[in-house]
This record gives structure tokens, sequence and C-alpha cells, in this order.
């Protein structure tokens, strides 16, 4: 029972900062527009601290895990593989198959992955949560636009595509911030006083902030009709993913506790809140995005609360498949 209490104490400010904010989108009538600067302030400013503050510490020995980097990215393709030929199934539409792929593989990485896995397992997760991190957005950030442009959504030749992929990845600020703070772990740069207060306090403020706006985003999207694909996207996002990773990192070594336990929760999060961003961008698939991540921000109360409980309250699951 004490194990059970410990598990709701650290997911019931999570998942109460998103419930918070769904409320205050339902009762206070302020317009889409207003989420505006709070989202630019997180993805320029709050999360991009975080990345530095969880790198820039680590020695870069812990960052060349490449067969964990191999298996990870592995499990997140084969989720996308899955997520899309469900999509096409529903849809025969290559453009909402993509954003489907997309909704059935891309986990809350960068909004609840780092707080949480961190108040679960400790700092010693903080490695594999930035790989899982860097290495998914480099995957999806790349096949996505690629895709898109073979659809014919985007207007670009090849090149083209390929020019603007590159600029996306080396230019988004979370890759900048995980490249700064690699540079840092290299150079073991001691961060001025005053400027490491300041990235400590913004660092601080990006979860919070982020459920919130999670919260307020699915409030102002109400839910029409369920798409029939998002059942079999939740359980591929929920289920099948976290099993993947488990499977494929016992098959290809002993990577501990540690890395494997933080691998699955990282794998078992909700679809992410980018996944609306995106449709949002290519303005295809935004319904079926909005129902997706909130439904399955829903139903992640229970799996995710779950995959915690298995793997770092009980010790009944073994890291590794295959010893």
């Amino acid at each position: 029972m004490s194990d059970l209490i410990g598990l709701f104490n650290l997911l019931a400010p999570f998942f109460g900062l998103i419930g918070l904010g769904f409320f205050c989108g339902k009762i206070v009538k302020q317009p889409e527009s207003g989420l505006a600067w709070m989202q630019f302030f997180l993805i320029y400013v709050a999360l991009p601290c975080l990345f530095f503050r969880l790198i820039a510490d680590k020695p870069l020995d812990q960052l060349a895990n490449w067969s964990f980097i191999a298996a990870t990215t592995f499990s997140t393709a084969c989720a996308f593989l899955l997520s899309f030929v469900a999509g096409w199934r529903h849809t025969k539409d290559l453009p909402q198959s993509v954003m489907q792929g997309v909704a059935g593989s891309y986990s809350n990485i960068g909004y609840m992955g780092p707080p949480l896995i961190l108040a679960a397992i400790g700092p010693a997760a903080s490695a594999p949560v930035v790989l899982i991190f860097v290495f998914d957005n480099l995957f999806l950030f790349s096949i996505v636009p690629l895709l898109m442009s073979v659809a014919g959504v985007e207007r670009l030749n090849l090149s083209a595509t390929i020019r603007r992929i590159v600029l996306r990845v080396v230019t988004h600020p979370f890759n900048v911030a995980t490249a700064f703070g690699i540079a840092a772990s290299y150079l073991h740069l001691q961060v001025p006083g005053p400027i490491d207060q300041i990235i400590t306090w913004l660092s601080g403020s990006a979860a919070p902030c982020a459920l919130f706006l999670l919260g307020v985003t699915v409030a102002l999207r109400p839910l029409g009709r369920i798409p029939g694909e998002v059942p079999a996207l939740v359980l591929i996002k929920l289920i099948l993913h976290p099993l993947l990773v488990w499977v494929v990192l016992s098959a290809l070594g002993d990577f501990g506790p540690t890395w494997t336990y933080a691998a699955m929760i990282m794998a078992a999060l909700p679809p992410a809140l980018n996944i609306f961003v995106i449709s949002t961008q290519y303005n295809v698939g935004v319904e079926r995005a909005s129902a997706c991540v909130l439904i399955g921000t829903l139903v992640s109360i229970f799996t995710l609360t779950a995959v915690l409980y298995l793997t770092t309250k009980t010790g009944a699951l073994p890291y590794d498949l295959f010893p």
C-alpha cells in the first residue's frame, strides 16, 4: 500500500497540473491566441535551459551509448510504422497516415519525461532521457517533412526538402541547447553564478508551464467524434511502444535497470502536445491529433501508473528479458 501511495504522490502533481490547465481553459474565457507567448517561452527559453542543465554535467562517455540509441530509436520507428499502417487502414490518405504515425510514436518526452523520470528513478536516469529525447526528435523531425514532401503537402523537390530538414534539425532550440550542453560537458565549463541561477529558474519552470499548457490546449479543442483509428494508436503508443523498447534493449545487451526502465517509461508516456502543433503546421488531421492527445493522456493515467509501479516500485519486472 505504501508503494501505491508513493506512486500516487509522484504522479498526482503531473496529472493535477494538466487537470488544472483543463479546468482553467474551460472556465476562463480567454482566446487561444493568448497561449502564443507561453508556447514561445517553453520552446525557446525554458525547455532548452532544462536540456542544457541535464547534459552539461554529464561525462561524454555516457552520451555515446550507440547501441542504446539504436535500440530506442528503432523501437520508435517501429511504433511509427505500426501507427502509420493503422492510419492508412482507416483513411487511405498519406498525409493523414503520417500524422497518425507521429501520434502513435511520439511520446511527451519534452514536457513530462525529464521531471517525471528523474523524480521516479533519480539523476542517474538523465543520460538515457536526454539521448531518447534528442534522437527521437531527430528521427521524427526528419521523417515527417520527408514524407509530407512525398505526399505533395510541401511543394518542394527532394534536395530542397533535405535542406529544409537539415536546417530545422540544426536550428531547433532543443537541439541547439543539446549542442551547447555537450560543448559545456566536453570543456568542463563552469557557468557564471548569476547565469547559472537564471538557467536553474528557467529549467525549473519548464515542466509546470508545459503541463498546464497541455491542459489548456486540450480544453480549447473540444472533442467531437472519436476517429476509428484512435484506440489502435493509443494501444500502440501506451502499450506496444514500451514493450518494444523492453524487448529490443534486452535483445541487444545488458543496459542495467536504470537505463532500461527509463527508456520504458519514456515510451509509455502519453502522446506529445507537439503532435497537435505539427498537424496544425501542415493543416492535416488536426481533429485526429486533438483526439489522440486527449484520449492518450486520459488512458495514460492508468497505463503509465502500471509501468511505473512494475518498474520502480515492485521490482517484479526484470529489466533484461534474456539474461
